[in-house]
């Protein structure tokens, strides 16, 4: 079970002691904080959290104390997440509470309200759902609708029937689609044959991907996302430093490049002061095309064509970025060549303009392929995707720039 994920502060009701404590703290660090307290405050405690959160923390307690704290959590706790933990990870059914307001649709009104208005007492509840004996959701009782009801109605009179619900197996990310003009606070959870294995709140499944979203900024430069402002340094540096080393591999690469025109650059030193406006220029053009192609990918927008429909848009644009960028790039290198007296002026400018199109072009096709070829293999397409664009946009910049330069005034 993967332990990156971290505690989000609304989905936690400060019930415990550990409450304002954990929610500045990573999973691990809530671990570290909850295993040498007594068992029954660890279950008060994960009781409180939302249940993918909670069956995480569980998950990683040593195995003594995880079995101790799972015997003193209440029933249907136990019950539902014995039953979450069998769906895939980031799917709606990690996110499942036990059901409430479980009703017949044989009852009647007087006592539907009799019942509810008892579990009211003990937990929040928000809709009624009437089954069938095998546990096929049948229909969801809105309170609205008992209250205006004859008391002796029967609950398959007064109910909606065909409701909306959520599949288990279904990714979070797909389940935000279909509720995103539905807003309803709860949704039913059912498997593909009706039968109702679970709830899941509104507020969850936006908390989850809102915090997805936000981890993506730090996963694109090689930051965990169970990483948080209280994490130890210790730790931090070992979630980070793994990347800096790769990072520097890779930068490697790039001085390679430049290394292969060192006759180039000592020969025609105007060159060198240029090489960071190449490198930087065509850098940010690439993340904005990173962006871009992260966010499709995260809202579900790109299929096959749309992808190379992107590639192909991202190309387009850096061919026109780098005609107008490069226009004052290229100003910018016939004042500085001029006012050394350079008499490859005029050249030097038409260099940098050409090498300033043909970086943006490949930094807009690098933006969208990495986090495409990333996901193509199966990996997380914004994980230290920036590393790897900036390696390839940088190599390109500076090798194109270099090498017409070689071509052209050597």
């Amino acid at each position: 079970m993967s332990d990156a994920t971290t505690v989000q502060g609304s989905a936690l009701r400060a019930r415990t002691p550990f409450a304002a404590e954990l929610l500045t703290r990573g999973v691990r660090e809530a671990v570290e904080l909850l295993e040498p307290e007594p068992d029954q405050a660890v279950a008060d405690a994960l009781a409180d959290f939302y249940p993918d959160l909670a069956l995480q923390i569980l998950w990683r307690l040593p195995e003594a104390k995880r079995r101790q704290v799972f015997a003193l959590l209440p029933e249907a706790k136990r019950q539902q997440w014995s039953l979450n933990v069998g769906y895939p990870e980031d799917s709606v059914g990690r996110l499942m509470d036990p059901p409430l307001g479980v009703l017949r649709p044989e009852q009647t009104v007087a006592e539907a309200v009799a019942e509810l208005r008892e579990l009211a007492g003990r937990a929040m509840v928000t809709y009624g759902y009437v089954l069938d004996p095998a546990g096929i959701l049948l229909g969801v009782i809105v309170f609205r609708e008992l209250l205006f009801a004859d008391p002796q109605q029967r609950l398959d009179q007064v109910m909606l029937r065909d409701p909306f619900w959520l599949n288990p197996c279904e990714p979070v990310l797909d389940a935000m689609k279909d509720v995103l003009r539905r807003h309803y606070p709860v949704y039913p959870v059912c498997e593909s044959d009706g039968r109702l294995v679970g709830i899941v709140r509104g507020q969850t499944l936006f908390e989850h991907q809102a915090f997805e979203i936000s981890a993506q900024s730090g996963k694109m430069v090689g930051v965990e996302k169970e990483e948080r402002v209280s994490t130890p340094w210790q730790r931090s540096l070992l979630f980070r430093h793994p990347w800096l080393q790769f990072n520097l591999l890779t930068a490697f690469v790039a001085a390679a490049v430049v290394g292969v025109f060192e006759e180039t650059i000592d020969r025609i030193v105007a060159l060198a002061v240029f090489l960071p406006v190449l490198a930087g220029q065509s850098g940010n053009t690439g993340c904005q095309a990173l962006a871009v192609t992260i966010r499709g990918i995260t809202l579900g927008d790109l299929t096959s064509a749309g992808a190379r429909k992107l590639v192909a848009k991202e190309a387009w644009l850096g061919f026109l970025n780098g005609i107008g960028t490069g226009a004052t790039a290229g100003l910018g290198m016939l004042i500085f060549a001029y006012s050394k007296g350079d008499p490859d002026a005029w050249m030097l400018a038409l260099i940098v303009q050409l090498a300033m199109v043909g970086a943006c072009v490949a930094s807009g096709i690098f933006g969208a392929l990495v986090p495409l070829v990333l996901r193509r293999f199966g990996a997380d397409p914004a994980t230290a995707s920036s590393i790897f664009l900036t390696t390839t946009t940088d190599v390109a910049s500076m090798g194109l720039f270099l090498g017409l330069a070689t071509v052209f005034l050597l």
